[in-house]
């Protein structure tokens, strides 16, 4: 059984798009999705800083019109991608990408409303200092107790002993002041308190644009970060995709249910390499590929082919 994943913010690096541009067709592809987006994307992902990528208003499309691309080169047609794989899920704002590739939004639609989320968010980011910190090992039950005593929420449970923190500068200052013993501390590059109620004016935004918008049903298992859940309908999934922006990520979640369902490999879209890295420490024996240039796709192509229905599960996750 073959899962295709799609990482979050943050996983944005300088010039990560250049050779996926260099295929046929794909600059012309980002010349049409800028417009949506209204956004020069693949200046972004090409000579663009560090600094300016971290910028939420550009990293959620830049990272969501990465990964369309990507599927759409691995596939041939992404109308294609579904029944060529097993599943699907996104991190955080890859849960956009995840709903192009199961067919949920079209590419125009998933940019459309990212472009509006990453707005939003940035807005919201901008009303006060916040951030988020990571936190590495350490007993859970003591990390989230350090976490509580802080004020802090867990935006992001992540298993494999990772749980990233989201608040005010000042809380993340008090937990590190106070860290979790056997835990280790990791300010990650992100603007705001992502998945936390200081992102309520965003869902607010994005949700005006979402009731307008034309969805379908997925064409392949879709889980959603909200539970881990397996999600049939496609109303439902964008109503999740809306309120995740304000409540936490449970990847742990939906680590569980690909264990559930007897995934054997795993194809991370680009850009590339932190959920594989996630995957090493919770789906052991699970076979893992981080796609991160046009040079990873004939890999990519060969685990599909060798994993993909390999284990046949209805859409609830039991056995056919």
């Amino acid at each position: 059984m073959l899962v295709i994943v799609a990482p979050g913010q943050g996983a944005q690096v300088p010039g990560f798009l250049a050779p996926w541009l260099e295929l046929p067709g794909m600059a012309e592809r980002f010349d049409q999705w800028s417009e949506v987006a209204g956004l020069d994307l693949a200046r972004c992902g090409t000579v663009a800083d560090a600094d300016e990528i971290r910028d939420t208003a550009i990293a959620q499309p830049l990272l969501v019109g990465a990964g369309l691309a990507a599927a759409i080169a691995l596939f041939g047609d992404l109308d294609d991608a579904p029944g060529a794989i097993d599943a699907v899920a996104g991190h955080s704002v890859g849960e956009f990408t995840a709903a192009g590739v199961a067919g949920v939004l079209s590419p125009e639609a998933a940019l459309s409303l990212v472009a509006e989320r990453g707005r939003g968010m940035a807005e919201a980011s901008s009303a006060i200092a916040t951030g988020m910190t990571a936190v590495l090992g350490g007993d859970r039950a003591t990390v989230l107790a350090a976490l509580e005593a802080a004020g802090l929420t867990p935006a992001n449970d992540n298993g494999a002993g990772q749980i990233v923190a989201a608040g005010t500068t000042e809380q993340l200052a008090a937990l590190a002041e106070n860290r979790p013993e056997g835990a280790r501390l990791r300010s990650l590059s992100v603007a705001g308190a992502f998945h936390t109620h200081h992102m309520a004016p965003a869902v607010e935004r994005v949700e005006r644009i979402a009731a307008a918008t034309e969805v379908a049903d997925p064409r392949t298992r879709l889980l959603s970060n909200r539970d881990g859940a397996v999600v049939g309908s496609g109303r439902d999934y964008l109503d999740r995709l809306v309120s995740q922006i304000s409540s936490p990520v449970r990847w742990d979640s939906c680590t569980q249910t690909l264990a559930d369902l007897g995934v054997t490999a795993l194809i991370e879209l680009p850009p590339a390499g932190t959920l594989v890295g996630l995957a090493k420490r919770s789906l052991r024996g699970v076979e893992r590929l981080a796609v991160k240039t046009p040079d990873d796709l004939d890999a990519a192509r060969d685990l599909i082919k060798e994993h993909a229905g390999r284990t046949p599960v209805d859409q609830e996750g039991q056995p056919e």
